[in-house]
């Protein structure tokens, strides 16, 4: 660009001691040589304005993206806490299975959790609603569909409020609610669900709030082979 004006100058002088053209003349001429590299420079500053805005959105979308990356990893490791207490009861269930020679291989296929939400047990009762027959359909369907000699454990758990004992006896209630709901109306032989109760002993959340309250009352469903 410097070699440009330069050249542009020097045909300007030139011109103009010749006598060949007028000042105007030689204005018109320079100004002519010159607005291309103007129109350039001009063009290369809105790239670069541009280019900054670009960056500054991006950098905003950067520090978004990373908000809702560290909130995925909260619930992802909440996740992996309770999955971790699930985890417990289920190599719990797995070891009395074995223990009993009720499997086939001793292997722990999968855990259905049914928590209050799906089964929606009034306080301190164990009487499915319609909610909770429609999901252990769901459930007594599967089992049939997959077709392998499996073995249920179906574990009862209740949230703090009560005695260890009643608690427990209402855990067990609960378990047996739907042992017989899977075998009276899903079909299931009896022979191979087992119902028991963990009471309060295994809470998934904090009992001293109402949501963690309503996640502790559920039905945990252990299928192995």
């Amino acid at each position: 660009m410097k070699k440009l004006g330069l050249l542009v100058l020097t045909v300007a002088l030139g011109l103009a001691t010749s006598g060949c053209a007028t000042k105007e003349y030689v204005h018109e001429y320079v100004q002519g040589q010159l607005k291309p590299v103007q129109d350039r420079l001009s063009a290369l500053e809105q790239r670069a304005e541009t280019s900054d805005g670009g960056q500054r959105r991006m950098d905003a979308q950067l520090r978004a993206l990373g908000g809702r990356l560290d909130q995925a990893e909260a619930r992802l490791k909440a996740h992996d806490e309770r999955l971790d207490t699930i985890s417990k009861t289920a190599q719990e269930a797995l070891d009395r299975a074995v223990a009993a020679g009720k499997l086939a291989e001793g292997k722990l296929l999968y855990e259905v959790v049914m928590t209050q939400d799906t089964l929606r047990f009034a306080s301190e009762k164990a009487t499915l609603t319609e909610a909770a027959k429609a999901a252990l359909d769901e459930f007594a369907a599967r089992i049939k569909a997959e077709g392998k000699p499996v073995f249920i454990e179906i574990q009862g758990h209740t949230d703090s409020r009560g005695s260890a004992a009643y608690n427990e006896r209402l855990g067990l209630m609960r378990a047996e609610a739907v042992r017989s709901y899977l075998h009276r109306q899903g079909g299931l032989p009896l022979a191979r669900m087992s119902a028991i109760s963990y009471g309060h002993t295994e809470p998934v959340a904090d009992n001293r709030t109402r949501e963690g309250r309503m996640q502790n009352r559920r039905v945990v469903l252990v299928v192995l082979h």
